[in-house]
């Protein structure tokens, strides 16, 4: 086990730090310090990148943080406080850390307060590296991109947003005279998901539109170019909890953003998604995707598509509007007696998430609203098929982020277990909807596949019960990989094979005093004498020499 040192504590009386040299200001990284160590160095060039974020800087088996990092984190976690030897100037350098295998923990309450915290992991094998562990900013952590199943509520989306506008905003004057507002666009994606839509914003009242679809769809984040006047744009969402991120204006250029978002999509044009004669929506969408590809540090492979919102397609509900219908909530803060407490009675995730969306945007469309109406004219009349439907619904598990968090490489061997057996009832449900007669039920069961054979290579490669952690191990099934069934025996019987190992090589060489032994310096080795050292093979490589003969 990793130990940390208490040499050195601080503590927290009051609104000021103070440490036990009565220094009221905590000590800054130096972030061209030329004389730190090299472990050091590395956390400093990733705090050089990541200023507006805490470092976790792996070390063993902890994420430690050092110098303001180090005191904003105890603080907010309410960890013990320690120091790290010196740093050039002769004062300790403050630090603190949690353990790695706790850290989604960690990471959690961090950004339940706002933070974002970068995560600087390892990126080589320890015993194999020579001289220092390669270390590397794996993934940026926010409120907008933290996708762990026990942070994020299941029937609600954790959207992030990215917002940008045509121009400068209009002086008080200009809006008098009537001139034109800057058009908004807008980019919405839920990472745990892969849903991502866009939008535009046109008009004297774009702003206010804009206001009005921050507090119905509450994003956790939004992504703005750092040259966006926010306090014009959005003066009320501070206030309202989001978290803001700032992004280079480059990356909003419509070009950029433009060869960004093809390349996300794997398309030749824009045309297909509509968003052809959208420039500021594909702005926002493109920017959009680059940060999350930039941060995330992968291909976000579940999002191959994205939706072009338009206002005519939806009755747009005001924030007003939705609180004296109670809609979401009761006027005293209930959920149970809101209209989606009465109405959500699905027994999925994904479903619950769904009913939200259609309440938040109701349909205009006519013949969608017949469509939806027919389908649940057939449902009414068939209560059986309905309960039994409920029954195969019931061991689906949220699909949509499971999915997700396979592609984020955050995947447990619970989760893709949880995903076989998803999978598993698709099969069972389109048998059992295929008499259905409901253009919009016969159209869901044709979109319905079941993925045979990821399904299959899941239950060959899985056992039934495997633990929730990977690192626990003992999630792979007999007979999958001859390298593991090998090591699994070994572990189950390691006795009886020193002795056959021992055997194999006396037969193979001839010499019948040969022993295999341990020792906790050299591990398993095998000792010949020397008066039978010339019968020793060519791949025995030799360890060390001893009083009576080798060992190798």
């Amino acid at each position: 086990m990793h130990r940390r040192p208490r040499w050195h504590l601080y503590s927290f009386p009051g609104p000021n730090l103070v440490t036990d040299q009565d220094s009221l200001s905590p000590p800054r990284a130096p972030l061209d310090d030329p004389q730190a160590t090299p472990a050091m160095r590395q956390y400093l060039d990733a705090k050089r990148r990541y200023r507006d974020a805490l470092v976790f800087f792996r070390m063993g088996d902890f994420y430690e943080m050092f110098y303001e990092d180090a005191l904003v984190g105890s603080r907010a976690l309410d960890l013990t406080l320690t120091s790290r030897s010196k740093d050039t100037a002769g004062g300790a350098i403050p630090m603190c850390g949690v353990p790695y295998h706790a850290v989604d923990a960690y990471l959690a309450r961090l950004i339940k307060k706002g933070f974002r915290v970068a995560i600087c992991d390892q990126v080589e094998d320890p015993r194999k590296a020579k001289g220092l562990v390669r270390r590397e900013v794996v993934r940026l952590v926010s409120p907008g991109t933290f996708t762990e199943s026990s942070y994020l509520d299941a029937r609600e989306p954790a959207f992030i947003m990215a917002v940008v506008t045509s121009s400068s905003p209009p002086t008080s004057a200009a809006v008098g005279r009537g001139q034109d507002s800057p058009s908004i666009g807008v980019a919405l994606m839920d990472l745990s998901t892969g849903e991502f839509s866009t939008s535009e914003f046109d008009g004297p009242s774009a702003a206010a539109a804009l206001a009005d679809e921050l507090l119905v769809l509450r994003p956790r984040e939004i992504l703005l170019p750092s040259d966006l006047d926010r306090a014009w744009l959005l003066p009320d969402a501070a206030s309202a909890g989001i978290t803001f991120t700032q992004a280079e204006p480059w990356t909003f250029e419509l070009e950029f953003a433009r060869r960004r978002l093809l390349d996300q999509l794997r398309a030749g044009g824009l045309e297909g998604f509509g968003l052809a004669d959208h420039p500021h929506a594909s702005r926002a969408a493109g920017a959009l995707v680059h940060h999350l590809r930039e941060t995330q540090r992968v291909d976000l492979a579940h999002v191959r598509a994205v939706t072009f919102r338009r206002p005519s397609d939806c009755l747009l509900l005001d924030p007003v509007t939705l609180k004296h219908l109670e809609v979401l909530q009761s006027l005293d803060g209930q959920h149970a007696a809101s209209l989606i407490g009465v109405l959500d009675r699905t027994v999925t995730a994904m479903g619950g998430r769904l009913v939200r969306a259609w309440l938040l945007k109701p349909l205009l469309s006519v013949d969608r609203v017949r469509d939806r109406l027919d389908t649940v004219e057939e449902f009414g009349f068939r209560a059986t098929d309905r309960g039994r439907l409920r029954d195969l619904l019931s061991a689906v598990h949220d699909v949509e982020r499971l999915v997700s968090r396979a592609v984020l490489g955050q995947a447990g061997p619970r989760d893709l277990v949880a995903l076989r057996l998803s999978l598993a009832a698709i099969r069972s449900i389109r048998s059992l909807l295929a008499p259905f007669e409901a253009p919009l039920v016969r159209s869901l069961v044709a979109a319905l596949d079941d993925h045979g054979a990821l399904r299959d290579q899941l239950a060959r490669t899985l056992i039934d019960q495997p633990p929730a952690l990977a690192r626990e191990g003992g999630f792979i099934r007999d007979g999958v990989d001859q390298e593991i069934d090998s090591l699994r025996n070994i572990s189950r019987s390691g006795r009886h094979v020193i002795a056959e190992l021992e055997t194999r090589e006396r037969e193979r060489t001839g010499i019948s005093s040969l022993k295999v032994r341990y020792n906790r310096v050299f591990g398993h080795y095998i000792e010949v004498s020397k008066s039978n050292l010339h019968a020793v093979p060519r791949d025995y490589h030799r360890k060390q020499t001893i009083a009576g003969g080798e060992r190798f």
